[in-house]
């Protein structure tokens, strides 16, 4: 199997209560939308600093991770994202590393928004089709 990817749209979900609450306008939700290569070996959500400072999220916290390589980094936590995709979404909290240049969809999201990989496809799709179903 390859390399999976999806497309994502990433926002501030602090944006999107303000928004709901008519705080802001909708259209000042601060958001982008990503290729985000989805890997099951990570366990969130991990974007690079850059797209921190596009989303406006700020930093909750820091901690020493250990990478998948061994490697020991400081990482930060951000403030909740709301992740899209599709129809579905969910709120996580997002891990910033230093040296990465595309977005990781891990493993905590997926399973939030119900999806698995279709390995045939090389794609995305929903663990029970079109119906979300969450086990609490």
């Amino acid at each position: 199997m390859g390399l999976v990817y999806a497309e994502i749209t990433l926002k501030n979900a602090g944006d999107v209560s303000n928004a709901r609450r008519g705080i802001i306008k909708e259209q000042e939700i601060r958001q982008t939308t990503v290729q985000a290569m989805v890997d099951t070996g990570a366990s969130t959500l991990i974007i690079s600093e850059a797209i921190r400072q596009e989303l406006g999220v700020e930093v909750e916290s820091q901690d020493v991770v250990t990478l998948a390589n061994n490697a020991k980094e400081v990482c930060k936590y951000t403030e909740p994202v709301a992740i899209h995709w599709e129809n579905r979404h969910i709120n996580t909290t997002a891990i910033v590393l230093s040296d990465i240049n595309e977005v990781l969809l891990g493993a905590i999201p997926l399973e939030g928004l119900d999806l698995v990989i279709n390995p045939s496809l090389q794609t995305l799709t929903g663990a029970h089709g079109d119906q979300r179903v969450l086990r609490v």
